[in-house]
């Protein structure tokens, strides 16, 4: 009996960190970005972005190090990766006004769903006279089915690295995502430093 209460308090364990682990990282960057808007930066989004790059580096170069470890490191690994979820999830889904979330597809292909039943329903004046007409949002299509192409290109893309490189593989696009980061930090930095001179 206590084996099974412990191995069910473990299973629950494992549930749980994941999930508070996602959450955090979402509440994470909504409160940079709320802090970026109330102090209108350029770099309102590059925060949560540039913590996102940091920790994927930190992942790629040492993750074959730490790999050693198996118990400590695949619980380690799989919350600091829905942390990063997390926190790059929110970030997208207040850029975009809760119109478009990163990290699951399933409210993509839904959205695309929609948006195909509307673009080829077929709207009938004579049966329906004086209804309006049900029109399809081809730009949110066009947006959604690329981002649901660019997921499967990554994700095949991303399990090639991992495969024929390892850990290392998150390096270029940690390094992509510092160098878009910066950018807008940079630009704060400078505007701050103007109005210290003034």
């Amino acid at each position: 009996m206590p084996t099974r209460r412990r191995w069910a308090t473990s299973l629950v364990l494992a549930g749980a960190g994941p999930l508070i682990s996602f959450l955090l990282g979402a509440a994470c960057s909504a409160v940079l970005v709320n802090w970026g808007r109330r102090r209108q930066l350029h770099s309102q989004y590059a925060s949560p972005l540039l913590i996102e790059a940091v920790l994927l580096l930190c992942f790629g170069l040492l993750g074959s190090q730490l790999a050693l470890w198996e118990t400590l490191f695949v619980p380690a690994t799989v919350v600091l990766l829905c942390f990063i979820m997390g926190l790059q999830n929110a970030m997208i889904t207040k850029l975009s006004g809760a119109e478009i979330r990163t990290t699951h597809m399933t409210g993509i292909v839904t959205d695309i769903g929609i948006e195909l039943g509307k673009l080829f329903y077929w709207n009938s004046a004579r049966t329906d006279p004086g209804a309006p007409f049900v029109r399809a949002n081809r730009a949110r299509l066009k947006a959604h089915g690329t981002m649901l192409a660019m997921f499967v290109v990554g994700g095949f893309t991303g399990a090639m690295g991992f495969k024929h490189i390892g850990y290392a593989s998150t390096v270029p696009l940690a390094g992509v995502l510092i160098v878009l980061a910066i950018v807008p930090l940079v630009d704060d930095l400078r505007a701050r430093v103007y109005r210290l001179d003034r």
